[in-house]
């Protein structure tokens, strides 16, 4: 399809409808025209602004890794019969579809298959035929090296990260619906790993989220996506307000969900061109990243419940403003 450059496409001359604290002119635009300075492989970088980073990210994101590595092995030490990774970025994958998809990507390094004799087989195998396969008689061995409530299915792998995408890979496609989706500061790896699913399955362009108070990819996010994580881009950033910037400069508008509004998603009209930003359960969009937003709206309910889980909340939105 033809690209449309850095024009603007289907960027409304007036107003938006619905639109609530538009763009900030005062607002400093550091990174912009360099799309490698939104690179998801970057260091970890300051939050959206250093007093929010201070409050909200180092608690959570020390005790976020240290949960992560409980969950997969990742660096931490085995128990008696549980596997550890041999490399220093290795993690493990668990379940055959999860397995299964990552074979058949072939951007994902994948090291070793570790599994049961019962749960190989000659498809499966032939999906990477070069990965070394370590047979395994005691099922103990893995499941020491999983969750405790986590079904392996007789069969793990060993992987290392997927490389990094590029902001610039997002321009938007002329004559196609090009919808991100962004989470600002969700932790909990199975509620990213089912937006992914939900990414994937809806036909998003991809999935932004921060560097910081976000988990990394696991096997535990892998297994919530259902394959997701190995065909929807994903982009760790260091900074959601700046990324939000460069990719108003690339013609998206930006749509902030939050159920403290009159306005319904229904009745945002921005053109094809649109990000929806959602917040951590709890806490919601953080102001500097809400600022950034040229709308906001909200999923109406009933009443019955206060609110959706997040990922809940973006295949909803997903669907609403790709139809």
């Amino acid at each position: 399809m033809k690209k449309t450059g850095n024009m603007r496409p289907g960027r409304p001359s007036g107003k938006p409808s619905g639109k609530q604290g538009g763009r900030l002119d005062g607002q400093a635009r550091q990174g912009h025209g360099r799309a490698d300075g939104q690179r998801s492989h970057r260091p970890e970088g300051r939050g959206d602004n250093r007093n929010e980073g201070r409050y909200e990210g180092r608690h959570e994101s020390r005790n976020e890794a240290r949960g992560d590595r409980r969950q997969d092995g990742r660096g931490a030490a085995p128990s008696a019969k549980g596997l550890s990774p041999k490399s220093k970025d290795g993690f493990f994958l668990f379940g055959r579809h999860a397995v299964e998809a990552a074979l058949k990507n072939r951007a994902r390094e994948c090291v070793r298959i570790i599994a049961l004799e019962k749960a190989l087989s000659d498809e499966l195998l032939s999906l990477r035929p070069g990965v070394k396969v370590e047979r395994v008689e005691d099922e103990a061995v893995l499941r020491a090296s999983v969750p405790s409530d986590s079904p392996h299915q007789g069969i793990l792998m060993e992987v290392r990260p997927l490389p990094g995408h590029d902001i610039s890979e997002l321009e938007p496609v002329e004559g196609e619906k090009n919808i991100i989706l962004m989470l600002d500061q969700v932790t909990d790896p199975h509620n990213v790993g089912a937006c992914l699913r939900s990414a994937a399955a809806l036909g998003a362009r991809a999935l932004i989220t921060q560097d910081r108070n976000s988990p990394g990819e696991s096997g535990t996010l892998a297994r919530a996506s259902s394959g997701g994580l190995e065909v929807m881009p994903w982009l760790r950033v260091a900074n959601l307000s700046q990324t939000l910037d460069a990719l108003r400069d690339l013609g998206y508008w930006h749509v902030g969900l939050d159920g403290h509004t009159d306005t319904a998603l229904a009745d945002i009209k921005l053109g094809d061109n649109l990000v929806i930003v959602m917040g951590s359960e709890g806490k919601g969009l953080r102001p500097l990243v809400r600022k950034h937003c040229d709308a906001i709206a909200k999923i109406p309910m009933s009443g019955r419940v206060e609110s959706l889980n997040v990922s809940n909340a973006a295949a909803i939105a997903l669907y609403e403003l790709m139809k």
